[in-house]
């Protein structure tokens, strides 16, 4: 059986999230009500002290407020080796600016594989920090995210720097 994952639960503009830590890095930021099956890990402990958590609860406090365009904590990123390079792509986006599921699938070489993308991303287990927000339908129209289009839309105004995101959420 595995240990317990260490969690810290964070109120944020854009909802509830979960933050997970393994070890001296990141595993995962969930969404309130996330379905498990979407980020499998094994049983989380709460652990509010924890210094990844609190280290990714401060830098996602100044991305909220707009002071932050980039993250430095330390990532690990847990599924299939496709899934990783996908996410790893996901990195590569710039703030404030978007990409679409075919440009991510020729990034990698990989030019047929489109919709596996969009289930790789779906599944991204860092949100926010690895940015799947920033991927939109090829035609520049929102997609599925796992936090609501709602949250996606909030979260690329703020990179547009449309807004800060306040408690509007």
């Amino acid at each position: 059986m595995s240990q317990p994952l260490p969690s810290k639960i964070i109120a944020s503009p854009v909802g509830e999230l979960t933050l997970v830590a393994e070890g001296d890095a990141l595993v995962a930021i969930l969404w309130e009500g996330d379905d498990p099956a979407r980020v499998p890990l094994p049983a989380l402990a709460d652990a509010p002290d924890h210094p990844v958590l609190c280290e990714t609860a401060r830098q996602l406090d100044e991305y909220f407020a707009g002071k932050r365009r980039a993250f430095d904590v330390p990532l690990a990123f847990r599924g299939t080796a496709f899934q990783r390079a996908v996410w790893t792509a996901l990195l590569r986006i710039p703030f404030g600016e978007t990409s679409s599921y075919g440009r991510i699938a020729r990034a990698l070489d990989r030019p047929h594989a489109a919709r596996a993308v969009g289930a790789a991303n779906g599944r991204n287990p860092i949100s926010i920090i690895a940015p799947c927000h920033r991927v939109i339908g090829s035609n520049g129209a929102l997609t599925g995210f796992a936090g609501g289009l709602a949250a996606k839309e909030m979260l690329l105004a703020l990179e547009r720097g449309d807004e800060t995101i306040g408690n509007e959420f």
